[in-house]
């Protein structure tokens, strides 16, 4: 393939991949790096994926409602989503108007029990995980098919972009509701709870988010919310993380974990859920110490789209009451996060 033609996600992989290993792993890192090199090669296609370009959410005056208050108005950003509504508006009408009547949204490809392919499934094997499952819920809802869905893989820090630019109708990928992002997007009712946590190697000395990360190597994805945090606790006086190195940045999330694996880094800084599936994927990384925040994830919808956030939130409703959450989490979730986990039962939702 010319490398030129490469997104950039893949050169990136690549490139890091050609940097050889180093530091520990040995075999077991060696083996974790190639599976995700085949799943760089497996995806792209996914990656590449345009369709008609029509999201029906695109231009001005096409979605409803009214603007979320600005984020400095913000206290809670969860509790700032429009009530649960069954009726259909100008941008679920748009959705349907379609030629090709199916839902565009944004998710991951590479997040090991969220959205992902199984690397055993071959060329043919379909996106799973539990933002998949949510996904192929709200299609059911919307359009009356589960599987009228077109997905769009997504990088982390081209989230916000896909929606204001209508690539999208919606972003389903493991994303934290903030004040900031609020100023861009619009969300639902959280679906997840989470926290920010450290995935460092097994041998490291690291305890946590702590002054044992003085002075070492720590990545985080670009548009996180992890990359927002070190950067705030970067500048603050006396902070554990004053003289860490954060130059660290990646456009995807799973790019930390082959940095980590490689010895490129110490440290990896992200969502506890996303990080104990990657710990479940590599034997010879773990959590370090607790989650040191409090996160909600949420559908992201363009600004505006109130009729399109408002099913979105009755559709999570029936999601919660009729078992569908719970039997999701205990299939894909459990075996990484447990039963007794904070995030293993559904967010309670308020609305503004």
């Amino acid at each position: 393939m010319n490398e030129r033609r490469r997104p950039r996600s893949l050169r990136t992989g690549l490139q890091v991949l050609r940097a050889g290993l180093r530091g520990w792993g040995g075999v077991g890192a060696m083996a974790a790096v190639c599976a995700l090199a085949v799943a760089f090669a497996l995806l792209l296609p996914l990656a590449q994926s345009h369709g008609d370009g029509s999201t029906g959410t695109g231009g001005q005056g096409v979605a409803d409602g009214v603007q979320v208050r600005a984020a400095e108005e913000c206290a809670n950003p969860q509790d700032q989503s429009p009530v649960p509504s069954g009726l259909d508006g100008k941008t679920i009408d748009a959705i349907k108007a379609r030629k090709d009547r199916r839902l565009i949204v944004g998710v991951d490809q590479n997040s090991y029990r969220w959205g992902y392919r199984d690397p055993n499934g071959g060329k043919s094997a379909e996106l799973e995980g539990f933002d998949i499952d949510l996904v192929h819920r709200i299609a059911k809802d919307i359009l009356g098919d589960e599987d009228a869905v077109q997905f769009r893989a997504i990088p982390t820090n081209q989230r916000i972009p896909a929606i204001k630019e209508g690539r999208v109708d919606m972003i389903v990928r493991t994303m934290t509701i903030t004040c900031d992002r609020l100023k861009d997007v619009a969300f639902s009712a959280p679906y997840f709870l989470t926290g920010q946590q450290v995935l460092a190697p097994k041998s490291s000395t690291i305890t946590g988010y702590d002054k044992t990360l003085a002075g070492k190597k720590i990545c985080s994805a670009e548009g996180s919310t992890a990359n927002d945090r070190l950067k705030a606790d970067k500048e603050k006086s006396g902070s554990a993380i004053a003289s860490a190195d954060i130059r660290a940045t990646v456009p995807s999330q799973l790019d930390c974990l082959v940095r980590l694996q490689l010895g490129l880094v110490d440290a990896v800084v992200t969502d506890g859920a996303l990080a104990a599936s990657q710990a479940a994927q590599d034997p010879t990384v773990e959590l370090k110490g607790a989650t040191f925040t409090k996160e909600y994830y949420g559908v992201a919808v363009k600004k505006g789209a109130t009729d399109l956030a408002a099913r979105v939130n009755r559709i999570l409703e029936q999601y919660r009451q009729d078992g569908g959450w719970q039997t999701s989490y205990d299939k894909w979730l459990s075996p990484t996060l447990g039963g007794d986990s904070e995030s293993a039962k559904a967010p309670v939702p308020s609305y503004k």
